[in-house]
């Protein structure tokens, strides 16, 4: 299983992204769920979304609920995570992260992990 994240850059406060995270490596007939985890620099990471594999169920972090907006197209095996109304606070590494069965927002629960998109909030 692999994945990837990308979308990131340089943005305003106030500004909007959209990251997307591609997915291969899973069998058809196999139900995964797609988290994002973030680490700012100096600290640890923590996890800001994460979305079911039919995407009935999501879960937000309470610092972007209102803002960031999870998704996913698995026709295409991609999944999205919308950033609105970014703040300087929201600048970090974004990683997605999967696994197999139901969803969770613990790291330690997600083998599988991509490369990390940086997200730069300017104020």
């Amino acid at each position: 299983v692999q994945l990837q994240a990308f979308g990131g850059g340089l943005v305003q406060a106030g500004g909007s992204l959209r990251l997307s995270c591609a997915v291969s490596g899973f069998k058809t007939s196999e139900h995964y769920v797609i988290a994002w985890f973030r680490q700012a620099p100096g600290k640890g990471r923590e996890v800001v979304s994460c979305i079911s594999h039919e995407g009935g169920r999501k879960y937000y972090a309470d610092s972007v609920k209102g803002r960031f907006s999870i998704s996913r197209d698995n026709a295409k095996k991609e999944g999205y995570l919308y950033l609105d109304s970014l703040e300087p606070e929201d600048s970090a590494v974004y990683y997605c992260a999967s696994k197999r069965g139901v969803s969770s927002i613990y790291q330690s629960e997600h083998p599988y992990w991509g490369q990390g998109t940086l997200v730069t909030v300017s104020s």
